[in-house]
C-alpha cells in the first residue's frame, strides 16, 4: 500500500516526463450520461480516501469538499466547478471486475479443509522477489505457523489470491475477513491465457467461472495451469463489519460499483475516473481509483469492484469489455497535463 501512495504523490512529474503519453483535456458535455449518474453516491465514495491525498493541488479541494452539502445537485457541482475530465493514453480500455468472495474455511487443518493461505512471512520485504507459486505450493511453509485458515478447494485459493481479499465461513458460525497483505514479487501472469494458448478454451469462452469449471474438472492438469501463474498473495486477518467492503491499496474500504483498482503509475490513487464500459452490461459512472492489482496496466486499464458474495462473482467473472476510462483532475493539474488544450 506504501509503494502504491508514493507512485502516486510522484505521478505528476514522472507522467509528464514518459514519452508518447498521449493527454486530452474534455468536457462534461462530452461524457455520455454524466448528468443521469449518482453524483452523491461518486462524491461520497471520493470523501472516503480525500484527506489522503496531500499534493499541492488536492489538499485545498479536500478540505472544501467536507464542507459540501450532501445532496446530489452540490455534489455535482462540486466536480464540475474544480474538475476536468483527462483522456490519459489511447482507448479501447479494459474493463475486468473484481470481487469480495465468501468461501467455507476452518482455522486448524482438517479432512475436509486443506488448503492453507497464509500470512506474509516476516522475512519478505516490499519489493523484493520471493519463492515463485510453485515452490510455495510445494509445501515450503508449512510448519512455520503462518497459516491464518484452511480451505476445502485449491481453486478457492487461487481466486482468492486474485480478488486480493474475501470473507471465509467457519463452520462455528464465525466469519473471518481477511485482506492483502503482501506478494512475492513476481509477475502476474493469466491462466485463462495459458488455457486458450493450449486449446483448452476459446477465447470467447473465456470466464473466471469456464476457468474453475475446467480446472476441478483436471485436478492434476490444473494444479499444474495455476502453477503458470507464479505471483502467490499473503494475507492478514481484517475486522471490518458486514456493511464496509474489504480494503482497498489506500488502507480504506472500498465501494461496489464505485471503486475501480487502476495502475497508479498513470492514475493517481484517490482519483475520480469516469467510466464508460461497453459490452452486455454497459456502464457510464463516476468512480473513484481506490485499488490496484497485479494484472492492472496501462492507462486504460481498470478493474471494477462489484461488492460481496456469490451474485457479485458472477457478475464480476463475466466482465471484460472495452470503453474509455477518463481521470477527473483538478483544473490546474488537467491543463498541466495537456497544455495544448
Amino acid at each position: 500500500m506504501r509503494v502504491a501512495l508514493a507512485a502516486s504523490l510522484f505521478w505528476l512529474g514522472s507522467l509528464m516526463a514518459a514519452p508518447n503519453c498521449f493527454a486530452q483535456v474534455l468536457d462534461f458535455e462530452s461524457l455520455p450520461e454524466w448528468q443521469a449518474d449518482d453524483h452523491l453516491a461518486a462524491f461520497q465514495t471520493f470523501l472516503k480516501t480525500c484527506d489522503m491525498l496531500d499534493a499541492p493541488d488536492w489538499a485545498p479541494l479536500c478540505k472544501l469538499a467536507a464542507t459540501v452539502d450532501p445532496n446530489p445537485t452540490a455534489a455535482r457541482n462540486f466536480f464540475e466547478l474544480l474538475f476536468r475530465p483527462v483522456l490519459l493514453g489511447h482507448p479501447p480500455a479494459l474493463f475486468t471486475g473484481y470481487y469480495e468472495p465468501v468461501l467455507q474455511g476452518s482455522p486448524t487443518r482438517t479432512g475436509r479443509f486443506q488448503y492453507p493461505i497464509y500470512r506474509r512471512p516476516p522475512e519478505l520485504r516490499d519489493g523484493m522477489t520471493w519463492y515463485d507459486r510453485a515452490t510455495i505450493e510445494s509445501g515450503i511453509l508449512r510448519g512455520r505457523g503462518l497459516e491464518i485458515a484452511w480451505l476445502d478447494d485449491p481453486v478457492d485459493v487461487f481466486f482468492l489470491h486474485i480478488q486480493g481479499s474475501g470473507r471465509i465461513q467457519l463452520q462455528d458460525g464465525r466469519v473471518l475477513r481477511v485482506g492483502y497483505a503482501g506478494r512475492n514479487g513476481h509477475a502476474y501472469r493469466s491462466i485463462g491465457q495459458v488455457l486458450v494458448a493450449r486449446g483448452a478454451l476459446s477465447p470467447d469462452g473465456l470466464s473466471a467461472q469456464s476457468i474453475a469449471a475446467w480446472v476441478r474438472a483436471n485436478p492434476a492438469a490444473g494444479a499444474q495451469v495455476l502453477n503458470q501463474n507464479p505471483s502467490y498473495i499473503f494475507f492478514r486477518k481484517l475486522s471490518l463489519t458486514d456493511d464496509q467492503g474489504p480494503i482497498g491499496a489506500m488502507g480504506r474500504s472500498i465501494t461496489p460499483l464505485r471503486s475501480v483498482a487502476v495502475d497508479p503509475a498513470f492514475v493517481p490513487l484517490g482519483t475520480p475516473v469516469w467510466v464508460e464500459k461497453t459490452g452486455a452490461d454497459p456502464i457510464n459512472r463516476l468512480m473513484v481509483a481506490q485499488d490496484t492489482g497485479g494484472a492492472i496496466k496501462g492507462a486504460q486499464r481498470a478493474d471494477i469492484f462489484y461488492g460481496s458474495g456469490p451474485q457479485a462473482g458472477l457478475a464480476a467473472g463475466a466482465i471484460k469489455d472495452g470503453g474509455r476510462l477518463l481521470m477527473l483532475l483538478p483544473i490546474d493539474r488537467a491543463f498541466a497535463l495537456a497544455p495544448d488544450e
